[in-house]
């Protein structure tokens, strides 16, 4: 009786590891879709993942492309996109991701997400810091 209590107790206490996982992994699914729709030129689908905020300050697809393409080319064409470190935070998550660009420099992205009504992740932010400089 004692072991089937502490089993209990256990997946009790770890069920909530479980599902911030999950987010982590959602958010980090959305950053991914967001990239690789950079990688193909496809607006609109970048845009998709961007956060309601953010999709009213670049009302349309293509502002938002224009936007990434000038103020955040690492973020747009590179060479490497591998994800670091992640915190939770209530309903947010920042997601740093180490990134190649196409120069073959080092740049941090820290990207902010927002979990939206339907359970989905949006991206709300992302500020870029070249590697090695001081924030």
């Amino acid at each position: 009786m004692r072991i089937a209590t502490l089993v209990v107790a256990i997946a009790i206490a770890l069920s909530p590891l479980a599902a911030r996982a999950d987010d982590v992994s959602a958010a980090q699914d959305a950053i991914r879709a967001q990239e690789q729709a950079f990688v193909h030129d496809d607006a609109t689908a970048a845009y998709s993942y961007a956060a309601p905020a953010i999709q009213q300050i670049f009302p349309a697809p293509e502002i938002f492309m224009s936007m990434v393409q000038n103020g955040y080319a690492p973020v747009y064409r590179h060479k490497s996109f591998e994800f670091g470190d992640s915190k939770i935070e209530g309903s947010s998550i920042a997601q740093r991701v180490h990134i190649i660009d196409a120069n073959g420099e080092a740049w941090e992205a820290l990207y902010t997400l927002e979990q939206q009504a339907d359970g989905s992740y949006k991206i709300t932010g992302c500020s870029l810091l070249k590697a090695g400089q001081a924030v």
